[in-house]
């Protein structure tokens, strides 16, 4: 056993636990950032106090029925071929669930067992770091048929890199996770969305796709599971479509995710399957060749 793949994995996960967007100007998705649940009002004396183990009783018993229900789902939508961001059209009451951060050995695979269940796929960004850490769990997505993506091997926040130290973690990131699982992986988002038109430029030159994000579901909160899905429908019913961004490391995700999904399914929402699709090689090559062909 490779105690110090491990130990890096574990040193890993303890990083990314208080994985969140950044802070930025404006007042964008990026701008979303909080390390912990927004303070309410203080208690007066007779108000009345919600228990916490009463709302986790909530998601509990919404779980059970979800996924004790047993009657076929009717969740899953069409298959979108993309080669380029601007092909990650979706129309009103579609949705694309991704996760980042994993992959986490007791999460990721428990994620993949409910999205099974409901008859789903989603998009995996995968740090190299854990990736390397946790290659079998790493595969396990890829033979669920999910979509990968990388995530920068260490998750630093490259607004505050130069751009070739930027596009070297990119890079290492993106070589860690296609080794692990065996194939390449075309996807890509920035850690705490922290992008730049240059990065952009860049990543879309070497034939990655960035993965935006519409829909923060805000699981790096410290509050329950049902607390992430009120959250997550609040938004989709203000946007009605989007990428929706959670996290793959953490407990409160794998509980809250069936909860989510029947949501989804009663308010007649549809799971989109992204797939990448090469890019066909211009015409021009394509004549040029013909053309040499011919005059030999």
């Amino acid at each position: 056993m490779n105690y110090r793949v491990l130990l890096a994995g574990l040193a890993m996960s303890l990083a990314l636990g208080g994985c969140a967007t950044k802070p930025a100007n404006e007042a964008s998705l990026k701008s979303s950032y909080a390390a912990e649940e927004p303070h309410h009002k203080p208690l007066k004396a007779n108000d009345p106090i919600e228990m916490e183990p009463k709302k986790w009783l909530v998601a509990d018993l919404e779980t059970r029925a979800a996924v004790d229900a047993g009657a076929p789902h009717d969740l899953a939508g069409r298959t979108l071929e993309v080669s380029s961001l601007k092909d990650i059209r979706l129309a009103d009451k579609e949705v694309i669930l991704t996760f980042d951060d994993g992959p986490a050995p007791g999460k990721t695979d428990r994620i993949l067992a409910t999205l099974d269940r409901f008859g789903v796929k989603a998009a995996f960004m995968m740090v190299g770091g854990m990736a390397q850490a946790h290659p079998a769990t790493a595969r396990e997505v890829l033979a669920h048929g999910d979509a990968i993506g990388s995530h920068t091997f260490r998750h630093p926040d490259l607004d505050k890199m130069t751009f070739d130290a930027a596009m070297t973690e990119i890079a290492r990131g993106k070589d860690a996770v296609t080794k692990a699982i065996g194939t390449d992986v075309p996807f890509f988002r920035f850690p705490y969305l922290a992008d730049s038109k240059r990065l952009r430029t860049a990543i879309a030159a070497r034939d990655m796709i960035v993965m935006d994000v519409d829909i923060d579901s805000k699981d790096y909160f410290t509050s329950t599971p049902l607390s992430v899905v009120d959250r997550t429908m609040k938004q989709l019913y203000q946007r009605g479509r989007g990428i929706v961004l959670m996290h793959d490391i953490h407990p409160r995700t794998v509980r809250m995710l069936p909860v989510l999904l029947s949501r989804l399914e009663k308010e007649g929402f549809k799971v989109v399957t992204l797939k990448y699709k090469h890019a066909p090689a211009p015409a021009t090559n394509l004549v040029a060749q013909a053309g040499t062909k011919m005059v030999r």
